[in-house]
């Protein structure tokens, strides 16, 4: 057993179901074909066939209902409990070589009381697990497995998040109270821990969270270093005003504030927490980072550029819903389509020009902000048809098509792993 490349493909059309007719043509012998020049004899014919791959040489058993992780060269698998065997939940690690098949490396037990829905982080030298605990809906607990050895480490309540060398754990408690601390993640020891009185955002850098932004309903908002825990600046925003639930965010160098049931959003420079900026928008649910811009995202869909200097909207789109990737001064967003899937279209960023409808697509899960976007969806002979949805390009990228499948991807690493139908993970080296 080995991962393939899904550079190499089988010269047998499987077109994908919004792709049109293929035109007739003659069948070559079965000499393999390098994807790229089936990709050219695709997009010149407009046949819209999709080469397919063997079955994955790579699988890897696995319960019923376990989630994967990609991280590094590693893969992670949390396994459900196995009754029949009298077995709890187990997190299982396999190294994934460059050549030949992923080999075993460790199982682990896992602690009594964790949940489903685990989220996963590999930081220095230790796997670190948070999920919720003792059926609570609002109680997480987080532990650590040495990831050489697989032996338990510590266990703390709450949900870790990543920042530099070390975790920040947050608990929540009764009426929004809480605490937040800096763990050193080889001993579990706390670097620094304050309480959190209301509501509390990150700013995330290249290594995870560097600002810790307190912003209760009092409107006294402190800003700390992540590291330190040191107080930078604390300042009131709302002088003279009665105590008022508010929803915050923290991009780049802002506090953005969306007050008035989502009619405004206010900017304050995170360094000073000087006002800077108001705008009237409708129904503002959520804010992101969209490269040189700023990205207000409406609760009944559609979206708004702003300039981040002065709160002006560039854009407006009615229909998108997110923007996933900034690249070369374009934006990778979805939409929902009519069916109920997630449609994805490339525009340009400046002005939201629409450069491309990409289609209707699964977006596997990614590790990385700088793993590919591969998307999937069902050929019309039941395999999965992958492709990367290229912004560059304005285009997906078909890659391949791959048969016994269930779906649920996740891609890491230059990996991709699909769950297969008769049980585990099949494993494919993107090209």
């Amino acid at each position: 057993m080995t991962v393939i490349d899904l550079g190499e493909l089988r010269d047998d059309p499987a077109p994908g179901p919004s792709t049109p007719r293929p035109r007739p043509r003659e069948r070559s012998a079965a000499r393999p074909y390098r994807i790229l020049a089936v990709l050219a004899v695709a997009l010149l014919t407009l046949a819209g066939g999709v080469p397919a791959v063997g079955r994955p040489a790579a699988a890897v058993p696995a319960r019923p209902g376990a989630a994967a992780f990609l991280v590094g060269d590693r893969l992670y698998l949390v396994e459900p409990s196995d009754l029949d065997r009298n077995e709890g939940r187990q997190l299982v690690a396999y190294r994934i070589p460059a050549d030949g098949p992923p080999a075993l490396l460790w199982r682990s037990s896992l602690p009594v009381g964790i949940g489903d829905n685990v989220g996963l982080l590999n930081r220095a030298g230790s796997v670190l697990l948070t999920g919720p605990v003792g059926g609570a809906d609002d109680a997480y607990g987080t532990f650590t497995v040495d990831a050489r050895t697989g032996r338990l480490g510590w266990q703390q309540p709450g949900v870790a998040v990543e920042a530099g060398d070390a975790v920040l754990i947050q608990t929540q408690g009764a009426e929004g109270q809480g605490r937040i601390r800096r763990v050193d993640v080889p001993s579990g020891r706390a670097l620094w821990s304050l309480r959190t009185p209301g509501g509390v955002d990150l700013r995330y850098g290249p290594a995870g969270a560097d600002r810790v932004v307190l912003a209760p309903a009092s409107g006294e908002v402190e800003v700390r270093d992540a590291v330190s825990g040191a107080r930078l600046v604390t300042r009131d925003i709302r002088p003279g005003e009665l105590p008022s639930w508010q929803r915050t965010a923290v991009i780049d160098d802002l506090l953005l504030v969306i007050r008035d049931n989502g009619a405004t959003v206010t900017g304050y420079g995170l360094d000073r927490l000087d006002r800077r900026w108001t705008t009237r928008l409708s129904l503002v649910g959520d804010l992101s980072s969209c490269g040189a811009l700023l990205c207000a995202y409406q609760q009944v869909g559609g979206m708004w550029a702003l300039d981040p200097a002065t709160g002006a909207t560039r854009w407006h789109d009615e229909h998108w819903q997110a923007v996933l990737r900034d690249t070369a001064g374009r934006f990778l967003v979805i939409a929902a389509d009519p069916a109920g899937a997630s449609r994805y279209a490339v525009v340009e960023a400046a002005t939201g020009h629409l450069l491309a409808d990409l289609g209707s697509w699964e977006l596997a899960n990614w590790s990385d902000r700088d793993d590919p976007l591969i998307g999937t969806r069902w050929g019309w002979d039941g395999r999965l048809v992958v492709a990367e949805l290229d912004p560059v390009a304005a285009r997906a990228r078909v890659i391949g098509a791959l048969p016994g499948l269930l779906g649920d991807c996740r891609v890491g690493a230059g990996v991709l792993a699909c769950r297969r139908a008769d049980g585990g993970f099949g494993l494919w080296r993107l090209p």
